[in-house]
């Protein structure tokens, strides 16, 4: 299964990309991790990627994509692959498409902007090794400790309820119409948000007929 998660910035898509990534016994492919993989790599997307990173512009979407289309081509990807976190513009989906990146389904996780403002303001991430827990939902057995490597936990300035807002608007201005887009071509999929893990779990399940 080769499968996009959309969904706003806090929906659980990395949350959900992990699980089904075990599930299903293929990788999750998150942007910002192989951008760096390919950069300290040295691959020559990877340079290319790193001479726009250093000048402190943005990297074009054909070199994200480029990117993405090396890690594509290993060898654990040849049974299908999630992606997280790309494409996040209809620019970014029409590229993927040109470049032959293919794609079975887009799963959107919907959920309100005032549910994620909550939810995200609960989120810890440990300074150590970036592991994510939730006050409420999926809280560490220590108070502040990681539960992988003890680190402290902290809020990220990313889970602000002033940042997230931002994010949000930005979410729904260029990354929501992405679902028109598959849609158009009979490729999207819609579940709502549940109150826990295991339920979004379940729906996302049904819906894939997994």
């Amino acid at each position: 299964m080769r499968l996009i998660l959309l969904g706003a910035p806090g929906a659980g898509k990395g949350t959900q990309a992990e699980i089904l990534s075990r599930e299903l016994g293929i990788p999750t492919i998150s942007t910002g991790n192989i951008l760096r993989a390919a950069m300290k790599a040295g691959t020559p997307v990877g340079i290319q990627a790193k001479s726009y990173v250093e000048a402190g512009k943005l990297v074009p979407d054909d070199v994200i994509i480029g990117i993405i289309r090396e890690r594509l081509a290993q060898e654990d990807c040849k049974n299908g692959y999630i992606l997280d976190g790309v494409p996040r513009t209809i620019p970014q989906a029409e590229t993927m498409e040109e470049m032959g990146v293919e794609i079975d389904c887009a799963l959107s996780i919907e959920i309100e902007d005032e549910v994620i403002v909550n939810r995200m303001s609960g989120r810890r991430t440990c300074k150590d090794c970036g592991q994510t827990f939730h006050v409420v939902s999926n809280p560490p057995k220590t108070e502040g400790l990681c539960d992988s490597c003890g680190g402290e936990l902290h809020v990220r300035k990313d889970d602000a309820p002033e940042t997230v807002k931002a994010r949000l608007e930005v979410f729904h201005r260029d990354t929501e119409p992405l679902k028109l887009f598959y849609a158009e071509r009979g490729k999207l999929k819609c579940v709502e948000n549940q109150n826990t893990i295991e339920a979004t779990t379940a729906v996302i399940r049904k819906a894939l007929e997994i």
